[in-house]
């Protein structure tokens, strides 16, 4: 497909967000804080995002689902939930505790998130969705936005996507959408083979940034590579990348560089691994598990000799009782001194 927007147009389009030019997905059970604070020294420019919080974890759990580090930022919260009075609570808590950004999760199909009334199926309610927009956004002056698919179930026209989008926007103010490039299915599938069966149409969403060219629109779904990444940024104004930036993170350190002009020069791996040490004893001192911390690192070294024999030996040992930084120190050892890496 040609490219709907004049180059120069859209790249001055992307400058003026310069926060959605790049992200890495919400992704539950995965970006956690310790992840988050991995990922940021890979690249001090690409927008971190939270798992998805329902508005009820934060207003009746126990736990501090918002806690995040100050080097994190920019990092956005993402939020589960349809009540406009609770997600306006949990937006003002957000901004309080210092988040760049709120995202409304629009776009996750599994049984619990339906049952709760929020993620995917909610893209049936574009008025409700305007209305948790417009309460959030009343209280917030930090961006709100959403995060949403290109339809559900037999619900998949264009028009569909269009009326959605126009909604949301027009009613509720929105003026930043990240689209997963794929329709969700509410009942069949599974939450994974949602996110590899339903077909990809990255057109549909390119057409889209054409029809809403006064909107910032971003692009999530399949992308596994910087060179994919900035054909995308071709036609929009950013990408989003999930579980290939969390199984292949070090392509988190081409970011800054290709994407952002940045002339520092990349870190390399050995030295991404000795810069997470201060913050590994900081956090051990508090009480957390190495293995916590090092789940999120196993991919670094991936498609490099001796990956296999790094992530075996922390995963063998990371877990165990009064496990330090030896453990990582060790695990380096076990990639061939020879590369320079």
């Amino acid at each position: 497909m040609s490219n709907p927007l004049n180059t120069q147009e859209n790249t001055d389009t992307a400058a003026n967000h310069p926060m959605q030019r790049f992200s890495v997905a919400p992704m539950l059970d995965w970006t956690d804080r310790h992840c988050r604070y991995f990922h940021r020294i890979l690249s001090k420019n690409a927008l971190l995002y939270t798992e998805m919080v329902t508005t009820g974890a934060i207003i009746h759990g126990k736990g501090d689902y918002l806690r995040f580090s100050e080097q994190e930022h920019p990092v956005a919260l993402q939020l589960g939930g349809s009540n406009p009075a609770d997600l306006a609570h949990c937006a003002k808590l957000a901004q309080e505790r210092g988040y760049d950004e709120i995202n409304l999760n629009v776009g996750c199909p599994s049984d619990r998130v339906q049952n709760g009334r929020f993620g995917a199926c909610l893209m049936a309610e574009p008025l409700l969705v305007a209305e948790c927009v417009a309460a959030m956004r009343e209280v917030a002056d930090i961006p709100v936005t959403v995060k949403t698919r290109i339809g559900i179930d037999e619900q998949d026209s264009y028009q569909f996507l269009v009326d959605f989008v126009g909604t949301v926007n027009e009613k509720g103010g929105c003026e930043d959408f990240t689209i997963h490039a794929r329709k969700a299915w509410l009942s069949g599938l599974s939450p994974k083979e949602n996110r590899e069966i339903p077909p990809l149409d990255y057109p549909r969403v390119y057409q889209l940034k054409k029809d809403f060219p006064d909107l910032t629109m971003a692009i999530n779904g399949g992308i596994k590579s910087m060179e994919e990444a900035e054909a995308h940024l071709q036609h929009l104004d950013g990408v989003m990348i999930g579980r290939e930036a969390y199984q292949s993170p070090y392509l988190l350190a081409e970011v800054d560089q290709r994407l952002f002009g940045s002339d520092t020069p990349m870190l390399k791996r050995r030295e991404a691994v000795r810069a997470m040490f201060p913050y590994i004893e900081q956090q051990l001192a508090e009480g957390s598990y190495l293995g916590h911390i090092t789940r999120h690192m196993l991919g670094l070294f991936q498609n490099m000799p001796g990956a296999r024999l790094w992530r075996r030996h922390i995963s063998e040992n990371a877990h165990k009782p009064g496990a330090g930084l030896e453990v990582l120190e060790e695990a380096m050892a076990k990639i061939p001194a020879e590369l320079d890496v």
